[in-house]
């Protein structure tokens, strides 16, 4: 029972990030989710949990290596395969040698072998922590996909190179040709088995399909459980079970490529269900590191065998000399690369990238699980040599990369500015092409004989926000619907609830319909307000909440609307709608002109629209309406979806998809309006 308790609160933990994030976003989320899990164990009566390694390996590590195994793009990884080896295996060797040298020259209390361990253990950057800081900041593509080739391969060379200096250490007994040739069985053998047994999977799963079994349940069961089969399968044959769940998901990319042509969107329950879990496991990956680092650090402040200040400057130390070894590698390799002519610009790499390379270069979850693994004896039966020390230090490093590239990677990364505002503007529209584009397949993939009509005419309608969004076809600046303008929208809502309630007062309107029509302003106010006035919402919710418990009342407005209630309330909207415009004309010639003018223009459309009849709709206007808007519903949520992947995989940066998202919000708005 202690620990279901314990998995759901981290697994609260993880929403409560992101809400934080949501309020701070220059904060990446997994410095807010170790700091959440850390803080968590000062809560009566603690919250802990131990991390056994190789269930961590095989629970968060192989599926997240796995995902990003499938989709990093293959031509990518191919065109820059000599850098991603010269980084996440070159890179990996001479850390340990050169780290371990200095960790044993400035630490003599270290053995030389623990050195060369801590050094193996420090040398992997942390994909799952690259992809995170990835969304936050925008890195340039190749630089991103340099280091997520990396990310992918330096796990495995750096573990193996880590597991041989542990057994030197443990066992006093170490022979460098005998390393060299296991870890090329290990590195090679992993790869093979993940191909082949990969292929295996995705053969049977055709097999299936052939058969007639199309349960799209049972082959997403088929799925979830290969990473952990390649894993446990490859480390069961003394290989890598790291790389073999690389080459998986490399396998599944190209199987899915190709059942694409023939069978498109066979995928979605797996991308959503798997979007699902992956949000989980990186969450819970960094919350759980979040949750060791205090028991790691108060063995070592709280020992009097160590200087509190000395141990920190051991770490700061450690952790420049990984940045200064890392930029030193990647300059000599830029200068190599255009000797030999390895690259072709044959250009040489400025500071600033070679500086956002070394510092990318973050250390994660593999680096302080494996550090876990040091053993507390060696064959000797003596305690292994300053096990808690290691511990340490590879925990503040981690922490340190963390903050470093949080902090620094924005002031390196290209900015948004007047010289590229051009750019700014044209991603811009680029996403809410894919995000109206997107719309329209989720329209066609819904459309039955029974809704074609309903669903042409939605289609009809995203076709010309395509259009309107073309960058021929708006001025600059026009695709954004401001913070501004959504204030106004609210301040519009408010002068129609003044407007109601004068009605209600001259007893031109009834007390059912007034409550009617307030509760449909309540709704539009919290669609405009979504994620903006995260509290408000919270309160609106359970104030909501409450008056269904108090009252009666909401159960009379959860009822159907009759006929003579549709046209009292299309009589309320024309009056509040002619009331905001005439509001708001007084304002036009203000600072927000613009969008003063959009709310009077929207209202303009909504007073054109209740003026006429339907002219589609004829004969039975209700259900066709509520197809038409069922279907506007299943549309703005996968542009909502778009959104979320465009901003993910760094298509977009963070203010474009809030301005995208601002744009859904009011779609919404408009047709809650029109219910």
């Amino acid at each position: 029972m202690e620990l279901f308790i314990t998995i759901l609160v981290l697994l609260a933990l993880i929403g409560v990030s992101n809400v934080i994030n949501r309020q701070l976003p220059s904060v990446p989320v997994p410095l807010i989710q170790i700091a959440l899990g850390s803080a968590i164990t000062f809560v009566p009566p603690g919250f802990h949990l131990e991390l056994e390694t190789e269930l961590f390996f095989l629970l968060f590590i192989a599926p997240l290596l796995y995902n990003d195994g499938k989709h990093t793009p293959r031509s990518e990884l191919w065109r820059l395969r000599a850098p991603i080896l010269l980084l996440a295996v070159g890179l990996v060797f001479v850390t340990v040698f050169v780290i371990g040298y200095a960790i044993h020259w400035m630490i003599p209390t270290i053995p030389l072998p623990v050195a060369f361990a801590l050094a193996a253990i420090l040398s992997p950057t942390d994909a799952v922590a690259v992809s995170a800081l990835a969304g936050k900041i925008r890195l340039p593509k190749s630089l991103m996909h340099l280091l997520e080739g990396e990310a992918l391969m330096n796990d495995a060379s750096g573990l193996v190179a880590f597991k041989f200096a542990l057994a030197a250490a443990v066992t006093g007994v170490f022979s460098l040709p005998k390393a060299s040739v296991s870890f090329f069985i290990i590195a090679i053998g992993g790869l093979v088995v993940g191909v082949i047994l990969a292929s295996l999977i995705t053969g049977l799963r055709f097999l299936l399909r052939r058969s007639g079994l199309e349960d799209e349940t049972m082959h997403m069961l088929i799925h979830i459980l290969t990473p952990f089969a390649l894993y446990l399968a490859a480390e069961e044959l003394g290989v890598s079970g790291i790389l073999a769940a690389v080459a998986g998901g490399v396998m599944h990319a190209v199987e899915r490529d190709q059942s694409n042509k023939s069978r498109p969107r066979t995928h979605e329950v797996s991308d959503n269900t798997w979007s699902v879990i992956l949000f989980l496991l990186n969450g819970l990956v960094f919350v759980i590191l979040g949750l060791q680092i205090p028991d790691v650090i108060s063995i070592i402040f709280e020992s009097p065998e160590f200087n509190n200040f000395k141990v920190v400057g051991y770490a700061l130390v450690i952790f420049i000399m990984l940045i200064v070894l890392r930029f030193l590698w990647t300059f000599a390799f830029s200068v190599g690369g255009r000797i030999f002519g390895g690259t072709k610009n044959k250009e040489k790499l400025s500071l600033k990238i070679l500086a956002m390379t070394s510092i990318s270069g973050v250390r994660g979850a593999v680096t302080l699980a494996g550090a876990f693994s040091i053993p507390l004896f060696i064959d000797t039966g003596d305690p292994f040599p300053e096990r808690s020390l290691v511990i340490f230090l590879a925990a503040v490093v981690i922490l340190l990369s963390l903050l470093a590239a949080s902090i620094l990677l924005p002031l390196l990364a290209p900015q948004k500015g007047a010289g590229n505002e051009a750019e700014h503007l044209r991603k811009e529209s680029e996403g809410q092409i894919k995000m109206l584009s997107a719309a329209i397949q989720a329209v066609h993939h819904a459309t039955s004989e029974e809704n074609r009509a309903e669903s042409s005419s939605v289609i009809s309608d995203y076709d010309r926000w395509i259009r309107q969004s073309q960058p021929t076809n708006r001025k600059q600046g026009n695709l954004r619907i401001h913070k501004k303008e959504a204030e106004l929208r609210v301040a519009a809502l408010e002068i129609e609830r003044e407007v109601t309630r004068d009605l209600f007062a001259k007893g031109e309107i009834g007390k059912e319909h007034a409550a009617m029509f307030l509760k449909s302003l309540e709704q539009l106010e919290l669609a405009l307000s979504r994620w903006t006035h995260l509290w408000y919402i919270i309160l609106m919710i359970l104030a909501r909440v409450l008056k269904g418990l108090l009252s009666k009342e909401d159960l009379k407005l959860q009822h159907k609307l009759s006929n003579s209630d549709r046209e009292a309330l299309k009589e309320i909207k024309l009056q509040t709608s002619n009331a905001v415009i005439g509001a708001f004309e007084k304002k036009s010639m203000g600072t927000n002109k613009d969008e003063v003018i959009n709310i009077i223009n929207h209202y303009k459309h909504i007073i054109d629209r209740l003026s006429k009849p339907y002219p589609m709709l004829q004969g039975n206007n209700k259900g066709n309406e509520e197809v038409k808007r069922d279907l506007h519903w299943i549309a703005i949520q996968a542009e909502r979806d778009e959104v979320q992947r465009l901003y993910e995989h760094g298509e977009i940066t963070r203010d474009i998809a809030n301005e995208l998202r601002r744009i859904i919000r009011n779609r919404e708005a408009s047709i809650l309006e029109q219910e």
